[in-house]
């Protein structure tokens, strides 16, 4: 790399507080809560609560029987699950008897079920079938059979693979995998992050630290734990200050501001696309403003924020909804912003204690003050790297073990905004363009659920596309989306196609996945879905 691009230092982590636990791997961070405050709720899922001692006794008694039925250390387990106490239980028993669990959203495919069960070598695989129908539906389909773990309720236990082999042990048990979580492939194929239990816990730490998170708070998770946001940022966060995880296993705006209210939750962290769907089930029944008793704070993850959620959450709730920045690779949490520091604007905070940042721009040279430039970070949440993919862990973390993120970032006085991907970036008449601002126009019409841009070679230039999901009852038309457009982007911005679709492609978190909306418009086209708008600017065939 030409040039030494200039290096962004956050603050050294503060001394843990005493009265805290220092974990080495996970499960000490339940052992300790179970010792000192055994009688406290950890968590809760609809009418069931589970307290320290309990969830430690039946991650005990898990463990336990994950040997018997002849696990190993290093043996790679899959739990296919949606979230639920017996999620918690069994993911803490896997990491207990040293095996990596292999964590995944019951909600995948058959094929993406298969593909990572395949890739991962599991040793066996287990489903929590009494919280997830998906998850039994795989179950069977695996062959599986049943089983009651006491407290936990009816799991399905795979059969045993007995041509798994496990991977090594680490000298040092905070070295040792903690999650291989499969990326969700919004720009290819799913790879296998190792994340070890120095990079969980480093995240949570520090999460938790910004959140100011306590034993008195009451952490609604309906992020997935298969998330790699729901399994660190959320639940192991939360657990590691002593909090009292409730877990949803689905989404749902009016049963969130129910058990908001019922439950007295005082910390919610989800997708700009949950907010969306709060605001607008308040709407419809002409709640003009949210009052939880408890609720301390909201926060956004998992997907890019824009403006107008921003705006329309905040106003509904009438508290700053704050922001972050993570990848899987890094655990995921990289920046966050401040509750002493409220911004107004989409920034996605600061850096997290002993995390390093850079901006490298064009022809890998640092990118000029002010300017976007593609985002290298390193710091103790880096992953371990790919499973059994040497050469792109080699890629993505270069020897001195800065992680490449392919996301586009700028900093203002020490604060990141992220500003796209870098293989998102459009060349169109010789200019850069970004698909979020775009993206961030879009979304701020009051029709607009979501919108999704992408750009499509044309000859020596690049054209935009735009994807736009309408919300329920929206009557708005390609014609007066682009006039809107029109009104609010340069002319090199402008979206040369709009096409009105049913829904994007999503992940079970929320994200959009971009790669599949290349071939979106020849399908809805033939399906007689699709309603496009092409501006003149560029010729375009569908």
């Amino acid at each position: 790399m030409d040039g030494e691009c200039p290096v962004l230092k956050a603050l050294t982590q503060t001394e843990f507080s005493a009265s805290m636990p220092t974990p080495y791997v996970v499960t000490d961070i339940v052992e300790f809560w179970a010792a000192h405050r055994p009688d406290n709720i950890a968590l809760v899922e609809g009418a069931r609560a589970c307290t320290y001692a309990q969830l430690d006794g039946a991650v005990r008694d898990v463990a336990e029987r994950l040997g018997q039925m002849g696990v190993r250390r290093g043996d790679r387990v899959m739990l296919v699950c949606e979230n639920c106490c017996a999620t918690v239980a069994i993911y803490l028993a896997i990491a207990r008897v040293g095996a990596w669990p292999v964590v995944v959203n019951a909600r995948l495919s058959d094929r993406e079920i298969d593909e990572i069960r395949d890739h991962s070598g599991a040793r066996r695989a287990i489903y929590t079938v009494g919280a997830s129908a998906r998850a039994r539906a795989h179950g069977q389909r695996h062959g599986a059979t049943a089983t009651d773990w006491n407290a936990l309720g009816e799991t399905f236990i795979g059969p045993l693979n007995e041509t798994a082999e496990p991977e090594p042990s680490e000298a040092s048990l905070t070295q040792q995998v903690a999650a291989l979580i499969y990326t969700t492939g919004t720009t290819g194929r799913p790879k296998g992050v190792m994340l070890s239990h120095a990079n969980l816990l480093f995240v949570a730490r520090a999460a938790g630290e910004v959140r100011r998170l306590g034993p008195e708070d009451r952490v609604y998770a309906v992020l997935p734990v298969s998330h790699i946001l729901g399994l660190t940022g959320v639940l192991l966060s939360s657990l590691l200050f002593g909090a009292q995880v409730h877990l949803v296993a689905r989404f749902d705006p009016a049963a969130a501001l129910a058990a908001l209210e019922r439950d007295r939750i005082s910390v919610m962290i989800g997708t700009p696309s949950m907010y969306t769907l709060l605001v607008e089930y308040a709407a419809r029944k002409e709640l003009s403003l949210l009052t939880p008793p408890a609720l301390r704070l909201i926060s956004s993850a998992g997907a890019p924020l824009d403006a107008a959620t921003k705006s329309a959450a905040e106003n509904a709730f009438g508290l700053t909804l704050h922001n972050g920045y993570g990848i899987t690779e890094t655990s995921p949490t990289l920046t966050l912003t401040p509750l002493d520091a409220p911004r107004a604007d989409c920034a996605v905070g600061r850096l997290l204690p002993d995390i390093e940042a850079k901006l490298v721009g064009a022809n890998a040279r640092p990118a000029a003050p002010g300017e976007a430039g593609e985002l290298f970070v390193r710091g103790p949440g880096v992953m371990k790297g790919y499973y059994k993919a040497p050469a792109e862990t080699a890629e993505a973390v270069d020897r001195e073990g800065w992680f490449r993120t392919g996301d586009l970032a700028r900093i203002e006085d020490g604060n990141f905004f992220i500003v796209g991907r870098s293989k998102e970036l459009i060349i169109r008449f010789g200019f850069n363009v970004y698909p979020a601002e775009i993206e961030g126009v879009l979304n701020a019409h009051p029709d607009v659920a979501r919108s999704a841009v992408i750009g499509r070679r044309v000859e020596e230039s690049e054209e935009v596309l735009a994807f736009i999901e309408l919300r329920q009852d929206a009557k708005a038309t390609v014609d007066e989306l682009a006039d809107y457009a029109t009104r609010q982007l340069a002319p090199y911005k402008r979206p040369s196609g709009i096409f009105l679709v049913p829904s994007l492609p999503a992940s079970p978190t929320g994200k959009i996945l971009k790669h599949e909306l290349a071939a979106m418009p020849v399908y809805l086209a033939r399906a007689g879905h699709l309603r496009a708008r092409h501006t003149g600017e560029t010729a375009m065939t569908v």
